[in-house]
């Protein structure tokens, strides 16, 4: 598959031979939502916990006598029942719950979530990210001349510190490094903008 490569004016200063073993896998609907699930689930904290009614402290003494009062029975003030008693069926922090899976299942799913964007057409190569100072009107230029809408995500091959303050204004932009780029970041943006530099990066990895 052939792509035209942009500056950040969005003109055509080029053309780039995009490798197959990268950009020519068939996706998977199914693979692609196992890794996206895994993705996902290691995201999550897993920190919520919840005492029962056994873990809260107090409730040692019945709070009134069993008849002749009127009330209902009551055995402890640490019935889930009461007020500041413990919680029925709450969430139990029960270690980690990170999930594995193979490296090469990792990579399969890139190449078929980059594979996806190349033949949607939402994929824009340019040849590099240069601005002068941290700006983000350059920036909001950039996106506007590669017709960038909505959720873009711009992958780098090294972090730049004009570009990373330049972009936090930008809404619904994210700037990432081509050694942490993942299936699901790939999925989830409209737009998927990568410089030459960064391309090379993520070839490097089917090596």
């Amino acid at each position: 598959m052939e792509l035209k490569v942009q500056n950040m004016k969005g003109e055509e200063v080029g053309k780039l031979k995009l490798p197959a073993e990268v950009f020519e896998a068939k996706p998977l609907r199914t693979f692609l939502h196992e890794v996206v699930t895994v993705f996902q689930t290691n995201q999550r904290s897993w920190t919520a916990h919840t005492k029962t009614r056994s873990e809260v402290s107090g409730g040692g003494k019945k709070p009134w006598k069993q008849k002749h009062t009127g009330r209902a029975r009551a055995g402890s003030n640490r019935s889930p029942l009461w007020r500041k008693g413990g919680i029925t069926f709450g969430p139990r922090y029960v270690g980690s719950r990170r999930m594995e899976q193979p490296r090469r299942k990792s990579r399969l799913a890139l190449a078929q979530a980059l594979s996806a964007r190349a033949s949607s057409g939402d994929l824009r190569v340019v040849d590099k990210l240069a601005l002068d100072g941290a700006k983000t009107k350059q920036v909001a230029e950039f996106l506007k001349a590669l017709g960038a809408a909505k959720t873009s995500l711009v992958v780098i091959e090294q972090f730049d510190q004009n570009l990373a303050q330049a972009s936090r204004n930008v809404q619904g932009l994210k700037v990432m490094l081509a050694s942490n780029l993942n299936a699901y970041e790939v999925l989830a943006c409209d737009k998927l903008i990568v410089t030459q530099g960064a391309l090379e990066k993520i070839r490097s990895r089917w090596n």
